[in-house]
């Protein structure tokens, strides 16, 4: 296994080779726009991980890998439109700078182009890849609504909030290994595990996404800290500190949370003191230590060398002590 810089610039050199220069172009063009607007390339360099340990070319898992970039991307697309979202990775988002209608287009056009990605490989494989990808997409879509039905619901549980972020951002984390497992021809058993390593892996780093987002450096975060709290968002700190606390401060902060005020600064202290003294912030960073630790225990029972392993069980602990 090499280091993770040395798979996203073999795979940004792949993507930057991956075209579609064809008509018309207000089709293809937004496409290309968002592919190329950056970001950590986190689910492509997981698929070539996965195929590198199971002893193969990690380079033959260059096309999963796109195909698990197109995706993410397909789906930032059309979450950008549902949210109104003006800015992705600091650039117009693509309705904006074209419309939405293209931005619909597009982002349909890249699914297919996803899927169609499978067909450079032999018929088994093409056909588990197409298997897992159809899952994993329906599950995103699946996640993605219990998000749009958790903003009108004042009595959203921890279990739900989970099986939400499970769906909505980890089984892509999941995939991604899985399919590079299944390009290297790794045992059935062995692709079960690498998903469920990504899968635990995935839940606990968007727990770690909600805790920066209140509690980050705002030098290093990558975004506005206490977004989350300026739209309301009831993430698993607003649900676990609703049911630590008091009836009065359950009351208080859930008025706080009714609120948009055109300053948010002060709402947003009031909120992380709420986080912090209700137990909640502690019991964040503890569920993230939780589901990074089963992570860690499937990695013991994969059947990959011992170094893989603690390359591996390095990665996630980077994952887990990360800034950004």
């Amino acid at each position: 296994m090499q280091n993770i810089p040395y798979y996203q610039e073999a795979f940004t050199k792949y993507l930057n080779a991956f075209t579609t220069d064809k008509n018309p172009q207000t089709l293809y063009n937004p496409i290309h726009y968002i592919l190329n607007l950056g970001g950590k390339r986190l689910r492509p360099v997981l698929t070539l991980i996965a195929a590198d340990i199971f002893n193969s070319d990690y380079k033959k898992a260059l096309d999963a890998a796109l195909s698990i970039e197109v995706f993410h991307n397909f789906s930032l697309v059309h979450d950008d439109i549902m949210d109104d979202a003006p800015l992705r990775r600091g650039h117009q988002t693509v309705h904006e700078k074209w419309n939405i209608n293209t931005g619909i287009l597009s982002g349909d056009a890249m699914l297919i182009l996803a899927y169609q990605l499978f067909e450079k490989y032999e018929p088994e494989i093409f056909q588990a890849l197409a298997r897992l990808f159809s899952k994993t997409a329906l599950e995103v879509c699946e996640g993605q609504q219990y998000d749009i039905d958790f903003e009108t619901r004042e009595d959203v549980s921890i279990p739900e909030y989970l099986k939400m972020i499970e769906y909505k951002t980890a089984v892509l984390v999941g995939a991604a290994m899985q399919m590079g497992a299944i390009v290297a021809k790794a045992s059935e058993e062995d692709q079960n595990k690498i998903y469920d390593f990504g899968r635990f892996l995935g839940i606990a780093f968007q727990l770690q996404d909600d805790y920066l987002d209140a509690f980050g450096d705002p030098k290093t975060f990558g975004k506005q800290v206490g977004g989350d709290i300026i739209e309301n968002k009831k993430t698993y700190l607003y649900i676990k500190s609703i049911e630590f606390s008091a009836e009065e401060d359950r009351i208080q902060l859930q008025h706080l949370f009714s609120l948009s005020p055109s300053d948010p600064k002060d709402k947003i202290e009031a909120v992380k003191e709420a986080f912090t003294t209700s137990g909640a912030a502690e019991a964040t960073r503890q569920e993230i230590v939780n589901y990074t630790n089963m992570a860690f225990a499937v990695l013991e029972t994969l059947d990959i060398s011992e170094e893989n392993k603690v390359a591996l069980k390095l990665f996630g602990e980077q994952l887990m002590n990360r800034e950004v």
